[in-house]
């Protein structure tokens, strides 16, 4: 079973400079609640019972956000504001924090977690990439098809021509509607795609891609590539590419963070 999930935060944010100097973008607000929040609710609300946020010295607001703040809670108590405490985001499964001392990439964060996660399937959250669904959420998805395969599973949506270049792109022959056998995955292809399926911040791993990311370490100082890994596991085991029903923002493109801004107003408003 998939009970334990990564969710690296620990990168520059370099698409989102200048903010970003001084606030992660992990914590860019969407309503009242930060990105990163979105993601730790959708990995519970799909069955995940642990979790382990990758960050850097830079990134103690987020674990300053999920902590309790006492003289918060003290002066909210003495005003008899319970409805407000109640707000204050203590998530209801086990965060834990490892930080990664360099920055050496996606691949080198998520091997950072390999002795949390030991000899286990794992979740891997992007927090740039949030994913609004109407009824299961994005990643339940994915450990729906893993519990089918027993393969490690990657989510993919279609995307315009126009922006295959920005993502990791696959290829493979579809077993059933919108799951795919992976044969290829090429990372920002400079030219001709291979499809028009794009991988979003969602994976389910098998423990063997710890082994992958250990192979794909290169020169020093080059960072590791989550996809060099996974082109690797291709050549081990098979993988898969899950065509997930749900809307997915990168918070990373203006344009995208605006839009999600809206839908979430929208959708707040429609719940009232």
């Amino acid at each position: 079973m998939v009970k334990k999930a990564i969710i690296p935060a620990a990168g520059y944010g370099t698409r989102s400079l200048p903010i970003t100097k001084v606030l992660p973008k992990e914590m860019f607000p969407i309503g009242v609640k930060p990105a990163i929040h979105y993601v730790v609710e959708e990995a519970i609300e799909s069955g995940i019972e642990e979790i382990l946020i990758i960050v850097s010295r830079k990134k103690n607001m987020i674990v300053d956000y999920f902590d309790h703040s006492l003289e918060l809670e003290a002066f909210l108590e003495r005003e008899n504001k319970q409805h407000l405490i109640d707000l204050i985001p203590i998530p209801s499964v086990p965060l834990h924090y490892v930080r990664q001392p360099y920055a050496k990439g996606l691949g080198d964060a998520i091997r950072l977690g390999k002795t949390f996660i030991g000899n286990e399937p794992f979740a891997v959250l992007l927090p740039d990439d949030i994913m609004v669904s109407e009824n299961e959420p994005a990643l339940k998805q994915l450990i729906d098809s893993y519990n089918e395969t027993k393969r490690s599973v990657v989510g993919v949506k279609e995307v315009e021509e126009s922006l295959l270049k920005n993502y990791g792109v696959i290829s493979g022959a579809e077993t059933k509607p919108g799951l795919f056998h992976l044969d290829e995955i090429v990372e920002k292809p400079k030219s001709k795609a291979p499809s028009k399926h794009a991988v979003i911040g969602r994976y389910v791993f098998t423990p063997v891609i710890f082994s992958m990311l250990e192979k794909a370490i290169s020169k020093e100082g080059e960072e590791i590539q989550l996809t060099d890994a996974i082109k690797k596991l291709l050549a081990v085991e098979d993988c898969y590419g899950k065509v997930v029903n749900s809307q997915r923002y990168d918070i990373g493109r203006t344009e995208e963070y605006i839009a999600l801004i809206n839908r979430i107003h929208q959708l707040e408003k429609s719940s009232d």
